[in-house]
C-alpha cells in the first residue's frame, strides 16, 4: 500500500485499524495449537480475545525461559453482514508462542509471545506489527455496522439506488444489483454486481467519523451530494 502524503486525507482504514476493528467486533475465532482446532464463541458480546494477551518477544515469558513453547494461531473471518455475492471480506491471522497449553474453557489469561499478524482480502495481504495493532483505534461503527447496513438495505433500498449517482457511469454498465458492503468511519462501500463479476466502489465521507453520533450526518451528506449529482439514476 502506498503511504499517504502528510496532506492527504485518509478515505479508508489503514490495515492496522481495520484489523483492530475486526478483532473487536468478532464473535468467534479458531484457535490452532498443539495439533488441535478450538472453535471459540462468545455469545455474551465479549471479544473472543478477552483472555488472550500478546506480548513483545523481548519481554514475553521472562519467567518461563526454560518452558517448552508451543506455536499458536488465531484465525478470524470478516463476513459482510448483508447478502452480497462473495461475503468474505477479509481474513485475519495472529500467530505466536505460548508457554502453557491453551484451553478455550479456561477463565485464566493466556499470554502469547507475538509472532506476526496478517490481514488478507481479495486484493492485498498486509503484515501488521504488534505496536501498530496496539496503537490502532477501533472504528466507532465496528460494533453496529451490520445493524446500520441492514437497516439501510431493508428499510431504505431507494437510498442505495440514490447513492449510485455518486458512482461513475462506466462502473454501472451491465449492473444487475447494488448492495451496501461495508461501513466505517471513513465512508460507505457499495458492491456493484454484474452477471458474472462484481466491483466494489468506495464513497468517502466528507469528514471521517470520530464518534458514532456523527455517522448519521455523514451519511446524509453523501445522500445530499447524490441528489445534486448530474448522473442519471439507473432503473431498480
Amino acid at each position: 500500500m502506498r503511504p499517504l502524503s502528510p496532506r492527504a486525507r485518509a478515505t479508508e482504514p489503514a490495515p492496522a485499524e481495520r484489523m483492530r476493528s475486526i478483532l473487536t467486533a468478532a464473535h468467534s475465532m479458531t484457535v490452532v495449537t498443539d495439533g488441535r482446532h478450538h472453535e471459540v464463541f462468545r455469545a455474551d458480546g465479549a471479544s473472543p480475545l478477552g483472555h488472550i494477551h500478546f506480548h513483545d518477544p523481548s519481554e514475553a515469558f521472562a519467567s518461563h525461559q526454560d518452558a517448552r513453547r508451543v506455536p499458536i494461531r488465531l484465525e478470524f473471518t470478516d463476513i459482510a453482514p448483508t447478502p452480497v455475492r462473495d461475503r468474505l471480506r477479509a481474513r485475519v491471522t495472529l500467530s505466536g508462542l505460548v508457554a502453557t497449553g491453551y484451553s478455550a474453557d479456561s477463565a485464566d489469561s493466556t499470554c502469547v509471545e507475538f509472532g506476526q499478524a496478517v490481514i488478507e482480502d481479495a486484493t492485498d495481504r498486509t503484515y501488521v506489527t504488534l505496536e501498530e495493532l496496539q496503537d490502532a483505534a477501533v472504528d466507532p461503527m465496528a460494533g453496529c455496522e451490520g445493524e446500520m447496513l441492514n437497516h439501510l438495505l431493508d428499510d431504505h433500498p431507494e437510498l442505495v439506488t440514490l447513492l449510485l449517482r455518486l458512482v461513475e457511469p462506466r462502473a454501472k454498465r451491465a449492473l444487475v444489483r447494488a448492495m451496501p458492503l461495508s461501513l466505517d468511519r471513513y465512508g460507505l462501500t457499495l458492491r456493484l454486481e454484474r452477471a458474472d463479476a462484481h466491483r466494489d466502489v468506495r464513497l468517502p465521507f466528507p469528514t471521517p467519523v470520530t464518534d458514532l453520533d456523527q455517522a448519521g450526518p455523514q451519511i446524509h451528506a453523501l445522500l445530499t451530494a447524490a441528489r445534486r449529482s448530474s448522473h442519471h439514476r439507473l432503473p431498480a
